[in-house]
């Protein structure tokens, strides 16, 4: 070896000890880092309830950490103590009466013993919450826009209000509400209640928290922007290393979105891993019965035959169900529905034809703004229509009927506050005065638990319960007064899987014992075909497809029905990042999105 090579392997022998020695100071400097704090960290976390005498302990024992750009799932039947978690991680309980142990800090602040400062800077800034109920959540005074600029400008206080009402434009723009700048201007009654949901997401991104602690966040959206919503949620966690808890009782919703899954019952976790072993290996009984429970799109309705019918009866049912023809009990001819001024008004219905018959179930679908609501109401006649008619009975409806009733989208603000859950299932059988007040309060326990809910708290009040056992109570009250057609909106969005599979038997068996007749109004088409004899899908105020529910589903004829079939969610958490992606590379949710609203 020359003198050159030698000293030129020399130099390579001491550059590589020198690489090799700085390798191990940075492993060693690595090592003695302390480790990342997790953006949430829950340890033992109780909460109890005080209730009259007795306490009621709504999470046992939980406890779960959670990443930067983590997404946890929780899931569980109503009351399991999703949403109780959800609270007590922004500190919501603080006041109330519940009583807290165990340890809960957010992005380094213990929540628990917090300052009120301290608090308020986490919420919004640190970590924001999207809630379960939009229309209790928003002031009915203010503009939608000017409460996104409040909430900015409360944790930006040198950002001038122009500049807020600037972002709050973008931020509903972001989260699909088209002509965000006009509709900005709106109060919350003026939207849906699906672009109410979305509002409250916009107004939990405008701060651009580190973690979005989101309650039911999809829960009144249909299919549709439910995926825009969840691909938005998505795509801001790959952008800024957002964190996420999405609580559901939807489990395609949580399959699509999350890495990791947490399964609760009666406060308690009974089930935790990654979403997919979670889901196509379940290890728990309980687990095993949430995913058989869940409805599926492709599973056909069972026809529901009158239990005293006779053949001939029942022949003749089984006909006006399925052509909506022979006794027919209501009927809508070109109703339209305006609102606003009158030189430039809202069209929501516009020339709406449909019939009922007697112990038949029609189903109404579509997205959220085309307009399906308005047309509940005005069958029932809460609403007047601007033009066209409703018949009940062959005859001109005028005025509200007791025989037709309806279940409400928003369970919260049907309910009074003031008022036990019993009183306000008692108050139309006292409004009929037929019944004694023993017999009234019977009855009204006999409701309480034929809607899967404890007699004994008949004189417990709203705030009390979960959101899907609220529902039960605005079913319970449509049924007091012995209705021939009931009109349900969303009545079981804000119910988990197996309260919804009992919910919609309950209306079944009414449907056998009564030949009751339901109009039902949902987002969940899943849901929709296994209750439905007949389907309408409405778009924009107006009816696009409509026909027996198999053949709708089976063979959609209009583009639109089809998108729709399109964006339901899987429970395969692989066949729904390949559908992410194929709504990426598509223009249709652009279209779609012009739609809802």
């Amino acid at each position: 070896m020359t003198p050159e090579q030698q000293a030129s392997s020399a130099a390579e022998t001491a550059q590589a000890a020198q690489t090799a020695e700085t390798a191990e100071t940075v492993e060693a400097a690595k090592m003695a880092e302390p480790p990342t704090e997790p953006l949430i960290d829950v340890q033992g976390l109780t909460v109890d309830f005080p209730a009259g005498e007795e306490t009621v302990r709504a999470v046992d024992d939980l406890s779960f950490r959670l990443t930067a750009g983590q997404a946890l799932g929780i899931v569980g039947e109503s009351g399991s103590g999703k949403s109780t978690v959800a609270a007590a991680l922004l500190g919501l309980h603080r006041g109330t009466g519940a009583r807290l142990t165990g340890t809960v800090r957010v992005g380094g602040t213990d929540v628990r013993t917090a300052s009120v400062r301290e608090l308020r800077r986490l919420r919004g800034g640190t970590a924001a919450m999207v809630f379960q109920d939009p229309l209790s959540s928003l002031d009915p005074y203010m503009a939608i826009g000017d409460q996104i600029a409040e909430v900015h400008r409360t944790h930006a206080p040198h950002v001038s209000r122009r500049a807020a009402r600037e972002r709050a434009v973008t931020v509903l723009d972001r989260v699909g509400i088209p002509d965000a700048a006009r509709r900005s201007r709106s109060r919350p009654h003026e939207f849906s209640g699906g672009m109410r949901q979305r509002a409250l997401i916009a107004m939990a991104l405008a701060c651009e928290p580190r973690v979005l602690v989101a309650d039911e966040p999809t829960t009144a959206l249909d299919v549709t922007v439910q995926a825009q919503i969840l691909d938005l949620l998505h795509d801001l966690r790959e952008e800024t290393g957002m964190g996420l808890v999405l609580v559901s009782h939807d489990l395609g919703v949580v399959a699509g979105s999350v890495e990791d899954m947490l399964v609760m019952k009666n406060g308690r976790a009974v089930e935790r891993g990654s979403v997919g072993t979670v889901l196509s290996a379940p290890q728990q009984p309980y687990t095993r019965e949430l995913l058989a429970a869940v409805p599926r799109v492709e599973t056909r309705r069972t026809p529901v035959v009158p239990a005293a019918a006779s053949p001939s009866t029942s022949a003749s049912a089984s006909a006006s169900a399925s052509a909506s023809g022979g006794d027919v009990l209501l009927e809508a001819v070109e109703v339209r529905g305006e609102f606003g001024r009158r030189k430039d008004p809202t069209v929501a219905v516009d020339g709406v034809s449909l019939t009922v018959a007697q112990g038949e179930t029609l189903g109404i679908v579509g997205e959220s703004g085309s307009g399906k609501t308005t047309l509940g109401r005005m069958l029932v006649r809460l609403l007047e229509p601007s033009a066209g008619s409703v018949r009940y009975r062959g005859r001109e409806l005028t005025g509200i009927r007791s025989d037709l009733q309806m279940v409400f989208q928003d369970p919260v603000s049907s309910l009074n506050p003031r008022r036990s859950i019993g009183e306000s299932i008692a108050d139309p059988l006292r409004a009929a005065g037929t019944l004694t007040d023993a017999e009234i309060t019977r009855r009204a326990r006999e409701l309480l638990e034929r809607v899967g809910l404890d007699p004994r708290w008949y004189h417990r009040y709203p705030h009390e319960f979960s959101g899907g056992q609220r529902q039960r109570v605005g079913i319970a009250r449509a049924l007091a007064p012995g209705p021939s057609l009931i009109v349900c909106d969303e009545p079981v969005s804000a119910l988990d899987v197996t309260t919804q599979a009992q919910v919609l038997d309950l209306l079944a068996q009414l449907q056998r014992d009564l030949g009751l007749a339901l109009v039902l109004i949902a987002h969940d088409l899943a849901v929709v075909r296994q209750a439905s004899d007949r389907v309408m899908v409405m778009r924009q105020g107006t009816v696009v497809e409509e026909g027996p529910a198999d053949t709708v589903y089976d063979a959609p004829q209009d583009p639109y029905t089809k998108a729709l079939l399109a964006a339901v969610p899987v429970l395969d958490p692989a066949e729904a990042t390949l559908r992410r992606a194929a709504r990426r590379s598509s223009d249709g949710g652009r279209v779609l999105r012009a739609d809802a609203g």
